[in-house]
């Protein structure tokens, strides 16, 4: 679907929707400086609806560079890096336009530049997606190192060893890195380590690239499927997408005039699952695929929680939990980014229990914080140790990422007295709306922000 001559004529430059310094630095402080208040709220009854999946949407919105005809993606979340990524999609040219609530249009017709904002690209670590994206249309590519959570090392040596492979080169300057290639060539690729964001890099650039691409060790996760499926609506040739082997033919153009949904959420759903546990709440999430939560349900089935599930929607309650012994691990194993929401469920829970990230071991932020509300946890050898505690204190903690600081939400809503979470802009990086969502199931959550000086 081609943009009509009146409708390029009218489109404003991306230019005429940034706003000015003055505005970005009063934005950047309002969203630094916001912390949320917390209060036991006794159990947390009722229904939820997930949104679209963060992880999903920004390889689908990347999805969007590789056709110059017209996408449609539904159910993409108003978060942060939603926003973000606009701005650096309006940088270069993509054309991303949210066309009635959380469904954007996308086309990369009016794409000129491969030089993407540093600052911008180096605050998510999404925006790496952008490379595998805009090679075959630009061939030079510059971008920010990659940032997002704060937490351990996150090397990208998968990403480059992908798309070199393709006929990609690299140079790394200081502050960015540089990528180029005339031409790309399918490759037989295996991955040293599984990793979900190299395989879905690697997809964007094989599906443009000449000849066959297979990667091996590929990650399963059910975002790299949701990729796989926009992609060959759109006319790609991928199979095997959700195995550890998937195969690419490049094709020499992508199309539009197709419509997509974003998968659900499924880490929101499970931390949502577990604030049932909490809480000792009874909560039914709507908009789900149980498939892609069963790891997490049969952990929580494990640890006393009674799950239910339907085919779109799971209910959970539980009380008088068990510790137990838990490991992470890539998909379908039990995702790392449950982890620290289940450090919360566990630290209630009667016994002892430990926790293994084979991921991401350092992703621990979240330990100290929990002590501060009282919790008896301990990293010994990147391997937390808990013993249940009856009941947690509320205190002022710090949120050091998104799921650490979904995390610090569930412990306050069972501590005694207030707890003041700061650092919030990661948690909101992750969540659309995240303290209406959780005030409908009986919260006190309240956002605060500073107040709105008067410029003289």
């Amino acid at each position: 679907m081609q943009e009509s001559e009146a409708t390029q004529s009218n489109r404003s430059s991306p230019l005429d929707f940034l706003p000015s310094e003055l505005e970005l630095d009063k934005e950047r402080n309002r969203v630094n400086n916001a912390w949320f208040e917390v209060r036991n709220s006794g159990p947390l009854n009722g229904e939820v609806t997930i949104p679209g999946a963060k992880n999903s949407a920004l390889a689908l919105v990347a999805a969007g560079c590789l056709t110059d005809e017209m996408i449609t993606i539904h159910d993409i979340p108003a978060i942060r890096d939603i926003l973000l990524i606009k701005e650096i999609a309006e940088d270069i040219g993509l054309y991303m336009e949210e066309k009635e609530k959380n469904t954007y249009e996308l086309t990369g017709r009016h794409i000129t530049s491969g030089k993407l904002d540093i600052a911008k690209t180096s605050d998510f670590r999404a925006s790496y997606y952008f490379v595998g994206a805009l090679l075959a249309k630009v061939k030079t590519v510059q971008i920010g190192y990659p940032g997002g959570d704060d937490f351990g090392s996150r090397p990208i040596d998968q990403h480059v060893k992908a798309l070199s492979a393709l006929g990609a080169t690299f140079d790394f300057k200081q502050k960015y890195y540089e990528v180029t290639c005339d031409k790309l060539t399918g490759a037989d690729i295996t991955f040293d380590v599984i990793t979900s964001g190299a395989t879905i890099n690697a997809m964007l650039a094989a599906v443009k690239a000449e000849g066959r691409t297979v990667l091996h060790n590929a990650a399963k996760d059910p975002e790299v499927v949701d990729l796989a499926n926009l992609l060959n609506l759109m006319g790609a040739k991928i199979k095997g997408a959700g195995t550890d082997k998937i195969t690419i033919d490049g094709v020499a153009s992508l199309h539009g005039g197709i419509e997509h949904t974003v998968i659900p959420d499924r880490l929101i759903a499970g931390a949502f699952l577990m604030a049932a546990g909490v809480t000792n709440g009874r909560i039914t999430v709507k908009n789900v695929i149980p498939e892609h939560l069963a790891s997490c349900t049969n952990k929580l089935i494990e640890l006393g929680m009674t799950i239910t599930e339907e085919d779109d929607s799971m209910t959970a309650s539980g009380s008088a939990l068990h510790g137990a012994r838990i490991q992470t691990g890539m998909y379908p194993e039990l995702a790392t980014d449950l982890q620290q929401p289940l450090t919360t469920l566990l630290v209630l829970a009667a016994g002892s229990s430990s926790i293994t990230d084979k991921v991401y071991p350092n992703r621990t932020g979240h330990v100290a914080e929990l002590k501060k509300l009282g919790a008896d946890i301990n990293v010994v050898d990147h391997q937390i140790m808990i013993n249940g505690v009856s009941k947690l204190m509320g205190a002022t903690v710090k949120a050091h990422d998104v799921r650490a600081g979904t995390s610090l939400i569930l412990a306050g809503l069972a501590a005694d007295g207030i707890t003041k979470i700061t650092d919030i802009k990661h948690i909101q990086r992750g969540y659309e709306d995240i303290v209406g969502l959780f005030t409908q199931l009986g919260a006190d959550i309240t956002l605060h922000e500073p107040a709105h000086q008067t410029q003289h």
